[in-house]
């Protein structure tokens, strides 16, 4: 491609884009670029030149924590949202400022870019950003469809991308340490692992507010992209706490928070894609603005154990982690034929069973301490290694969470070959699985077929 292509205007780009709507033809899921495997480029000085897509609260921290090296150099911010843009490039005066994701992937100067706009847009921008030959760091949850999970890995296979999930409690110490004491087999045969988050949001959750009309400095439209269309609230847009209310946006509070918490029986045990998945709950209680569940539980069935999740925002006891006080609250357990582990993100102890573990002690450590989260994506987009949590990780864990929301909204146990990855004896269930996009926008099919 031509460096003048590469490099289209603003005002072109614009253009052609709002053309292309105004004809009623589908508007790309990315406008083609470099699409680039070898080494990340750098910038003067040797610095990456790193982009931001979405300035929300966690966007935001992402970038503080990349830019804080000096090695690095923020050179875009992306944000439908002109206040929020304009507050991110008063800080970083090195940054351009774009309202649209498709011209920022299109800039030189952008070697990868951070992804932390809502959840329902990380399924094509980090398969855009893949194709143009960006490196990726996706906020959590990855995505929210069992499709989406399966394309953005595949993205990342194909462009040869480096790729960093945003769950940044998998760089804590105490779940090295976890790590550690389940894989030297201390507790014995482990066949069940429980895992939860609690909270108590009340019946009134968080809140009711009327619709309104959007900020006339926020793209509504493009701020809905993919997702079904709907009125303004602005609990949509406040923050991600409240978006996990809003299924469409967030896909509710289990891949809002599970990524997070189901991380560690993951990585400790080194599971694959579940066989068997099954998710109930509903919501029961709350009366707000939003619509997810308050309440739900999922089974995942794996060769040799179970794993659970529990979920509720309108009851907050936390087994040994707190009661009484409605707070927060979020626990593993992994129950072992000589004791039980539990841990949250700071803490962990183990319980014998009677006489069977003799030795408490804890094992040698054997996982180095994380840079940071930020800090080893970085430092892999210049090895070419993959970090830790990279899509191809992260995407067995993403693909558990979207099956169980799958599994509630079909009301029935699905189903999965852990070798292709693919639904079994249940086509409706297969078909649900990719998403539907509002039109004009377009789920990427042809990244379904490695």
């Amino acid at each position: 491609m031509s460096q003048r292509v590469q490099n289209v205007s603003r005002r072109r780009f614009i253009q052609r884009t709002a053309a292309a709507g105004a004809a009623g033809v589908a508007v790309p899921y990315f406008v083609p670029a470099r699409a680039l495997a070898g080494p990340a480029r750098v910038g003067a000085n040797d610095r990456l030149q790193i982009g931001l897509i979405g300035a929300g609260g966690m966007g935001m921290e992402n970038l503080n924590n990349c830019a804080a090296h000096q090695d690095v150099v923020v050179t875009a911010v992306c944000d439908v949202w002109k206040e929020r843009r304009d507050a991110a490039c008063a800080k970083y005066p090195t940054a351009k400022p774009y309202s649209d994701y498709r011209e920022t992937l299109q800039q030189p100067d952008v070697d990868a870019v951070i992804i932390a706009t809502p959840p329902h847009w990380h399924c094509l921008m980090t398969i855009a950003a893949c194709a143009a030959g960006k490196d990726v760091y996706v906020q959590k949850p990855m995505s929210l469809h069992v499709a989406e999970t399966l394309a953005m890995r595949e993205a990342v296979r194909r462009h040869q991308r480096i790729s960093q999930v945003g769950t940044q409690i998998h760089a804590a110490e105490n779940y090295r340490r976890v790590v550690e004491r389940i894989r030297s087999g201390q507790l014995g045969p482990i066949s069940v692992v429980r895992t939860f988050n609690v909270m108590n949001q009340g019946p009134e959750g968080i809140g009711n507010p009327p619709a309104t009309e959007p900020p006339a400095d926020l793209d509504w439209n493009l701020w809905v992209g993919p997702a079904p269309m709907c009125a303004y609230n602005p609990l949509i847009t406040r923050n991600a706490y409240e978006n996990c209310s809003f299924m469409d946006f967030s896909g509710g509070w289990t891949p809002g928070m599970a990524p997070h918490i189901v991380d560690l029986p993951f990585w400790a045990l080194e599971l694959d894609a579940p066989l068997r998945t099954s998710c109930t709950g509903g919501r029961f209680i709350i009366q707000d603005a939003g619509d997810a569940p308050d309440i739900q539980e999922a089974v995942w069935q794996f060769p040799t154990l179970t794993l659970t999740w529990s979920m509720s925002v309108v009851n907050s006891f936390g087994f040994d982690f707190g009661r009484g006080t409605p707070a927060r609250r979020l626990g593993i357990y992994f129950h072992g034929v000589n004791g039980t582990l539990f841990a949250d993100y700071g803490t962990h102890q183990v319980v014998p069973e009677g006489d069977r573990l003799q030795d408490l002690q804890p094992p040698p450590q054997s996982l180095p301490p994380s840079p940071g989260h930020e800090r080893e994506w970085l430092d892999c987009l210049r090895t070419r290694q993959q970090p830790s949590c990279c899509l191809d990780y992260h995407a067995k864990i993403d693909l558990a969470l979207n099956l169980a929301n799958l599994s509630w909204r079909l009301g029935r146990d699905i189903h999965l070959d852990p070798a292709t990855h693919k639904i079994v004896n249940d086509p409706e269930a297969a078909l649900a699985a990719i998403p539907q996009y509002r039109e004009p926008w377009q789920f990427p099919r042809d990244y379904l077929t490695a």
